[in-house]
């Protein structure tokens, strides 16, 4: 009778344990989806216009921000242009940013100004990041929302 007991009593603690962590997984988010920086970082292109942004792997500073650039190819900005004007200043200034995107979606960017290295920072929510596609939004105003598609590079 002891061995039926003893039995039945390792019998209910392994399935309440295997309930628990079927449980437990259940609740850790699984619907929120995560994002990877190596879907993120390449050329851009907004809604088919002419904005381009590149998230590049270029380390900025030591906090682990990454380099990006924005131009709009309508105001006959290119991104040779913020190559260049990099090099004459001796650093990153207008249409360059500093940015790092968090496995959940967030998106912080800094976005760098020349006037006296000024630094606007910005926050979004990532919604969507294929190898493909990027849309995200504004965290403070969902109405502001961004869709790229990833532009195919020739070498």
């Amino acid at each position: 009778m002891k061995v039926f007991s003893i039995k039945k009593s390792v019998f209910s603690v392994a399935l309440i344990a295997l309930v628990a962590v079927a449980f437990s997984s259940c609740q850790k988010g699984s619907n929120e989806p995560e994002f990877r920086l190596s879907d993120l970082q390449g050329l851009w292109l907004q809604n088919n216009t002419e904005h381009y942004v590149r998230f590049t792997s270029e380390q900025s500073d030591e906090v682990g921000y990454l380099y990006g650039l924005e131009w709009n190819e309508d105001e006959d900005k290119h991104e040779q242009d913020l190559l260049d004007a990099r090099t004459k200043l001796g650093h990153p200034g207008n249409g360059w940013f500093k940015y790092k995107l968090e496995t959940k979606g967030n998106l912080h960017e800094i976005h760098l100004m020349d006037n006296e290295g000024a630094e606007e920072p910005k926050e979004y929510v990532v919604s969507l990041l294929t190898e493909t596609e990027l849309v995200y939004y504004e965290k403070d105003n969902k109405n502001w929302k961004y869709s790229f598609t990833k532009v195919v590079e020739s070498k």
